[in-house]
């Protein structure tokens, strides 16, 4: 395993995360996301990503689990705050001192640590003047619930608002957590050159594409039973704008790269989404323990221009690319 500097901090963490979004508490037994956390860590994965949001709370609770008992201190624990929690009333979603305050207390209980190392705002709050939202960040941190904060999905012109307000307040935003694969470029454009700019580092989730970058989805064919396309509690949702036969045919084309390399599909996806200098790490889900001990090994692989230009051969104008397309919900979830 490597390790990256996030953002302008002296915080390493690994290049790749552990996440737990769709798996814990959901699609996973407790007993099989134990076994996956634990390839994780026999893997030298030190970094861990969950959200409050994720099965309404339930995956933080397995992820706490999975992890009592290790040195904490060897740990980098992230989760996030925004989405709906509990029985979602009025004040159980978006980024109010009301809702930070109560759900980073929720987390570090469930999480079974005094503290987080990344606190993230899982989303823009329009409805939250941002200066109250970054002065409940600034509280939390100076609490020592929470080391540093993130955010997640915020574009160019929010991550400059908030990174102002932020130094006024005394800490920095040193992350922020995008969609980021071979398909899905939007944040190059803006959001890297601002981030860069501002000292904050990417950690990416969805580096495969919902796992449309293994080449298991196959164009003309029956979608793979079991498979995240074919689960309704969520997986099925999240995969389908990828899932068209022009995307998979273009997909199909990056095994010659990857055989060449030696490496999976999914080991080649990885690596290419790290060597962008301002990603710091990418996040692996994992359904089973030996999915993690493959993709650990795109850490540290180094892509040539030729291998680099092979691939945006294959796929570079099938990719999604449009900076408008950064998510931020403009109403805040009920």
């Amino acid at each position: 395993m490597e390790f990256r500097y996030l953002g302008n901090s002296g915080l390493k963490i690994s290049e790749i995360t552990y996440g737990n979004w769709l798996t814990h508490g959901s699609q996973v037994e407790n007993d099989t996301a134990a076994q996956c956390v634990q390839a994780a860590l026999d893997s030298g994965i030190t970094t861990f990503d969950t959200a409050d949001a994720y099965a309404n709370t339930a995956a933080e609770t397995v992820l706490g689990d999975a992890l009592a008992g290790e040195r904490r201190a060897s740990l980098e624990i992230f989760t996030k705050v925004y989405w709906p929690t509990g029985p979602k009333g009025p004040n159980d979603s978006g980024l109010s001192r009301k809702h930070i305050l109560e759900s980073i207390d929720g987390s570090l209980s469930r999480l079974k640590t005094d503290y987080v190392d990344l606190y993230q705002a899982h989303r823009y709050d329009h409805e939250t003047p941002l200066e109250e939202t970054m002065q409940a960040f600034a509280d939390v941190v100076r609490s020592g619930k929470a080391l540093y904060i993130g955010v997640s999905e915020w574009d160019a012109d929010q991550l400059r608002a908030g990174q102002k307000l932020a130094s006024e307040l005394g800490f920095r935003i040193i992350s922020n957590q995008p969609q980021y694969s071979m398909l899905w470029r939007v944040i190059e454009d803006k959001v890297v050159p601002a981030s860069e700019e501002l000292g904050i580092s990417q950690i990416v989730w969805s580096p495969v594409a919902q796992g449309v970058l293994t080449g298991k989805y196959k164009p003309g064919a029956e979608l793979p039973a079991g498979s995240r396309a074919t689960d309704e509690k969520g997986g099925a949702n999240t995969i389908k704008s990828f899932l068209n036969d022009e995307v998979l045919t273009g997909v199909q084309k990056l095994q010659p790269v990857a055989d060449g390399l030696g490496l999976s599909m999914a080991q080649l996806a990885l690596a290419w989404v790290l060597q962008n200098s301002n990603v710091a790490s990418a996040i692996i889900g994992a359904s089973r323990p030996e999915q993690v001990s493959d993709n650990v090994k795109a850490a540290g692989v180094k892509l040539d221009a030729s291998v680099l230009s092979a691939i945006d051969d294959a796929i570079g104008s099938l990719a999604e690319r449009d900076p408008a397309k950064t998510v931020s919900p403009e109403s805040r979830p009920s």
